[in-house]
């Protein structure tokens, strides 16, 4: 046999590492809709529009750009290098170049999970841990800048790892040392800094544990130490922090972002998950491993691992934004355990029948990582990479490729027709206007956008009142001289403003309407409703799930 031959050949083949990378885009493609999920909420696009200011500008805001209802009042944009990096990738191809980007950073980040699970069990237990962590991550997947913070999440965790392991150093830098350094990146990114700086506070406090349980003085001045390097560096990361355009601004933003009870209550992916959604399966057998995990890692009087599980298990307990961090986090400690544990169980005081099957799962799975050890020339990676990008770049790519926000969920040709009035102040909900952002700024401002914590609970109560035909709901728009509303058919104002006497339908296709006072110039009035809307007035008055974002929800960066 030609061994040279051979390893060429399996050179050639796709490795578990391959698939992790892969498997993303095939759950993304596959199962969720492709571009229609990742673009699901238009944040993005004012995302891209700040962006596209800062370099036009060559400075980052301190006032706000957007709106018409709060014109020219405070507003940092706190992921400003995210917004760049997202304006760059748009200038360049479009839409689907901020996609594909997104789509990388997942990709690369299921990909680091699996070789951190890799180092800390068998390849084949690390690749089921992995499609479990990837699972449950995408209840999160979103083109905007919190997939920087799950991807520096991994790079923290591997780095404190390898310092834990005695791998102190990388190129010649103590990894203590980097991490502030990637804090200064990380902090111009995206808030979730703090989530590297408490896997930090975490090692060290899980040091401090130890030197409790610790036999002698000799061991306790060790742990000492190390917990004291920990610290440092955890100090360091926020001092690093500091080094953004709006120094400690960014803190205090941070603060009260993570404790104000109105925006908890309100936004979607700030509330705790629902247990009935697909994903909750997931995040659940996540949550069972993590208690075995941790059970077995504290009987081995190692503490880093239980405290981490405890921490994130609350987070993702408490909302749904925090799932996809705990199921990183947390994915590498399982594998670790389950390994262990099957290896243990063929000399466990089980059935005979079960210590030889798991002696049999055992040998395969040794095998198999084996064979999985010869490095890879990953040409499938590559291969999946360009598939992605010629179908996005397709003159008519199929419909989960098209890099466009979802025509039947957002205003598309409404926007289109206002057009013919170009100094409108438009009302319409916030998801909306981060979509009236991205198509008409700077032509145009909005009345609210997607940044609940730019408008305030105060204002937003306003917007709540309005959407929800309370009273002085007209009193509002008149404040706010708003000549045009843009609504969907099955809005509570939809209703009331098609039997207002001050009001009239200008256009109406189906997905939006848009209303202009009466008296007014009112041009030619377009409507879906005679092409086969039947049932739209009686829809009106429904009460659908679809209508719980548009009355209650917000959606952040």
């Amino acid at each position: 046999m030609n061994t040279t031959g051979s390893r060429v050949a399996v050179k050639l083949l796709p490795s578990l590492a391959d698939i992790a990378f892969l498997m993303p885009m095939a759950l993304l493609f596959g199962r969720m809709g492709g571009l229609t999920a990742l673009l699901g909420d238009c944040d993005t696009g004012w995302h891209i529009r700040t962006g596209e200011w800062i370099l036009a500008h060559h400075a980052v805001p301190y006032r706000d750009l957007f709106s018409y209802s709060k014109p020219n009042s405070i507003w940092y944009a706190w992921e400003w290098l995210a917004d760049v990096i997202l304006a760059g990738l748009n200038k360049i191809g479009g839409l689907a170049a901020v996609s594909l980007f997104a789509v990388l950073l997942i990709a690369v980040t299921i990909t680091l999970v699996f070789h951190l699970a890799r180092r800390k069990s068998n390849a084949v237990l690390a690749i089921a841990v992995t499609v479990l962590a990837m699972a449950g991550t995408s209840i999160h997947w979103l083109a905007r800048p919190h997939l920087f913070t799950l991807l520096f999440a991994v790079i923290f965790l591997n780095a404190l790892d390898r310092v834990r392991a005695g791998q102190t150093r990388v190129a010649g830098i103590p990894w203590l040392v980097l991490l502030p350094v990637l804090t200064v990146v990380w902090s111009n990114l995206h808030g979730g800094f703090l989530v590297g700086v408490s896997t930090i506070l975490v090692f060290g406090a899980a040091e401090l544990l130890r030197i409790l349980l610790a036999a002698g003085e000799e061991g306790r001045a060790a742990g000492i130490k190390r917990a004291g390097k920990y610290f440092l560096s955890a100090l360091a990361c926020m001092a690093a922090s500091l080094l953004n355009p709006y120094t400690y601004h960014l803190h205090v933003h941070v603060w009260q972002y993570l404790r104000d009870p109105y925006l908890a209550a309100r936004i979607m992916e700030f509330l705790p998950v629902d247990f009935h959604h697909p994903i909750a399966i997931f995040f659940e057998t996540m949550l069972a491993g993590g208690v075995l995990a941790s059970a077995w890692y504290a009987r081995r009087g190692s503490f880093t691992e239980p405290l981490l599980f405890l921490l994130w298990a609350h987070a993702a307990l408490l909302s749904a934004r925090h799932i996809p961090i705990f199921m990183i986090l947390v994915a590498p400690m399982v594998a670790a355990a389950a390994d262990a544990g099957l290896r243990h169980l063929p000399v466990a005081p089980v059935a005979a029948w079960l210590q030889h099957a798991a002696a049999w799962i055992n040998r395969i799975m040794r095998e198999t990582s084996e064979t999985d050890g010869i490095g890879r020339w990953h040409l499938a990676s590559l291969a999946g990479v360009a598939l992605v990008a010629a179908l996005l770049y397709a003159p008519h790519p199929p419909k989960g490729f098209r890099a466009e926000f979802d025509p039947t969920r957002y205003p598309a040709n409404a926007v289109s027709a206002l057009g013919q009035y170009p100094t409108a102040r438009v009302f319409t909900y916030d998801q909306w206007g981060d979509y009236l952002i991205y198509r008409l700024y700077p032509r145009s401002r909005v009345f609210v956008d997607g940044r609940s914590d730019f408008y305030g609970e105060d204002f937003e109560t306003k917007l709540l009142e309005v959407l929800n035909v309370n009273y002085g709901w007209d009193q509002t728009l008149a404040r706010f001289a708003v000549d045009t509303v843009l609504m969907p058919p099955t809005s509570p104002l939809t209703g009331a403003l098609k039997e207002s006497c001050r009001w009239r339908v200008v256009y109406d296709d189906g997905v939006a309407l848009v209303f202009r006072p009466r008296g007014q110039a009112l041009g030619d009035r377009v409507s879906a409703a005679t092409e086969g809307g039947s049932g739209r007035d009686r829809e009106v008055t429904k009460t659908l799930t679809s209508d719980r974002p548009i009355t209650e929800l917000g959606s952040k960066t």
